[in-house]
């Protein structure tokens, strides 16, 4: 259903009850040529002199009360007393200058703030340190940064440790470097918006109308259509997608009444155009000025939710043999100043098994932990198998699978056992794991202070591999295997091979805003690249003239308002329409 604006542009024909104007109150004026004589002369007028005349006053009785403007005329006429009254009540030159001052300076720093070329450094900064955070390890002791950059030997030649654990470098995200520029480019993105982006939109929320053709034919587009209407004209922008408000008496005037009052209507003509003639304003595209304050808008989301993260976060990290368990809160630490534990720390997680998948060449390829959490009541509430990039999730903590180890070789010495014996690290170079245990046998010469024994070396779950007490190759046993071996006169069986978990825990509070931040950053940004397209039309006698602007896509504009006014159709007088049909007979 058309609103009532369309369906009076449409029918400009239909009756309008027009609205009487405001009642102006009737005055009387009363003349004092002479001053009235005194009682010795009888009541009869004095002569006057030649230039009484000049200096005679009118007295105005109003019925009603005097309008605002004449009141205050009738008070700014009173001589040199009304003046000195005047000038006796007047404010202070220049008002409070403390308050001054402060919009001074208020105006100076929205001024700096909303440079572009600032917003850019700043962007530019963030991206920096960013790329620096991915480059120094993060979180690590300061010993493990005495050793990788030494004084006495500087990366680059000057890039020491003190360049790094100074400006908390070693915590990047969370350092006052890093949020003070994202505090910076915050308060940038703000005035930027307050000061260019919303004026703009209150600009363009404007119905601008316009009396003048040549106005309307310096626009990027111009046209006139000869022997034309603009309601046709209106009608096919419409359809075309447009917002259209036109002016022609009726319906400006209902405009103006209606949305007037409400800052919805703007306009300089006033009611000029009932002698002028109906002109038109249409729009469409509105949305994309609002989408640079969306984008504003999602980038502050992202750098509030990233603060939020980096100062209100926990972390740890622990390695857990297969079969035991630990309590979240015993390993999570606080890493900034807005760490809350929440009640999900007094969870206990219980590692119910951990194994590894292999390639064919031997190889690790993935590793899984069986997960248990129980509650404060002994209750499991919830379990899960996860893996690399495959971490669980619940009440807000994250537990990610990182690393493993060999904690334990489960083995049998003659039919005894199975004795646990704990599987050291060994160093190697390169990224290569290493893990060996011993177990010791009796020894015949008890003057012998040498204790012998026999020596496993395993660099994963697969295989152990066994040497005797003078360190000779024995033999290699699969745990799974269960077959034994001889060594030294014992007779060896490996039960199992127990391996460990390296499990990272974190909350990230803010990770919920940075994902919101981030999907309105795409729509918003998408929404930005539509056209705020604005036309103009002027009914002048028999001929429309049309012109037009829009912020992008100009090219496309100007081939779509050739299509459009193409679709007009031109107004045949009725004598016209009689001779082409003659002619047409004939």
């Amino acid at each position: 259903m058309p609103s009532p604006a369309s369906y009076l542009l449409l029918n400009p024909s239909k009756p309008f009850h027009r609205v009487p104007p405001p009642r102006v109150p009737r005055r009387l004026h009363v003349t004092c040529a002479a001053p009235r004589g005194s009682s010795k002369s009888g009541g009869k007028r004095e002569a006057i002199s030649a230039g009484a005349n000049k200096g005679k006053k009118q007295i105005v009785f109003f019925d009603a009360a005097p309008p605002v403007s004449q009141a205050q005329d009738a008070g700014v006429g009173g001589g040199e007393e009304a003046k000195s009254e005047r000038t006796s009540v007047k404010p202070a030159a220049g008002g409070n200058p403390a308050l001054a001052l402060v919009k001074r300076a208020t105006k100076r720093t929205l001024s700096v703030l909303s440079n572009l070329p600032l917003a850019i450094g700043e962007m530019f900064a963030i991206a920096g340190l960013m790329a620096l955070g991915t480059v120094i390890d993060q979180g690590e002791k300061p010993s493990y940064y005495f050793e990788q950059f030494p004084e006495d030997n500087p990366v680059f030649g000057f890039i020491t440790w003190r360049w790094i654990l100074t400006p908390g470098f070693d915590h990047m995200f969370s350092s006052p470097v890093f949020l003070g520029l994202l505090a910076l480019l915050a308060a940038s993105l703000m005035a930027c918006t307050y000061t260019t982006q919303l004026p703009m939109v209150k600009v363009a929320r404007r119905w601008s109308f316009t009396q003048s053709g040549e106005r309307i034919r310096k626009q990027e587009f111009a046209d006139s259509l000869p022997r034309a209407s603009i309601q046709d004209l209106g009608v096919i922008l419409m359809g075309a997608g447009y917002e259209v408000i036109g002016t022609s008496n009726p319906l400006y005037y209902l405009l103006k009444l209606s949305f007037f009052p409400f800052g919805m209507y703007y306009t300089g003509a006033g009611y000029e155009v009932f002698t002028k003639g109906p002109s038109l304003y249409a729009f469409k595209g509105l949305a994309g000025r609002y989408a640079p304050i969306g984008v504003h808008l999602a980038m502050l989301f992202i750098m509030a939710g990233a603060t939020l993260s980096a100062t209100g976060n926990f972390k740890g990290s622990v390695d857990v043999p297969q079969g035991l368990n630990f309590v979240i809160g015993d390993v999570m630490k606080p890493r900034g100043v807005l760490s809350v534990a929440p009640d999900i720390f007094n969870t206990e997680v219980h590692v119910n098994k951990f194994y590894m998948e292999y390639y064919d060449s031997g190889e690790v390829s993935q590793f899984y932990s069986d997960l248990s959490l129980f509650d404060l009541d002994g209750k499991e509430v919830m379990r899960k198998t996860i893996k690399v990039n495959d971490p669980l999730r619940y009440g807000g903590v994250t537990i990610y699978q990182t690393d493993w180890g060999f904690s334990a070789l489960s083995v049998k010495k003659n039919g005894e056992g199975p004795f646990n014996l704990a599987m050291a690290p060994l160093k190697l170079n390169g990224d290569k794991k290493l893990y060996g245990t011993f177990l010791p046998l009796e020894d015949s010469d008890p003057s012998n202070s040498k204790v012998k024994g026999i020596s496993m070396l395993a660099r994963d779950l697969q295989s152990i591999v066994l040497y005797d007490q003078d360190g000779k190759f024995v033999g290699v046993r699969r745990p799974s295997s269960k077959l034994p071996i001889e060594i030294n006169g014992n007779e060896i069986l490996i039960e199992d091979a127990i391996g460990s978990t390296g499990l990272d825990l974190k909350t990230d509070p803010g990770v919920p805003i940075v994902y919101a931040g981030f999907g309105a950053l795409m729509l918003t940004t998408c929404i930005s690249y539509l056209s705020h397209s604005q036309i103009w039309a002027l009914q002048d006698g028999s001929t429309v003239v049309v012109g037009g602007k829009t912020n992008r896509a100009k090219l496309e504009f100007s081939e779509e308002m050739n299509r459009l006014l193409d679709k007009v159709p031109e107004l045949i007088g009725a004598n016209e329409n009689v001779v082409d049909s003659k002619s047409t007979a004939t």
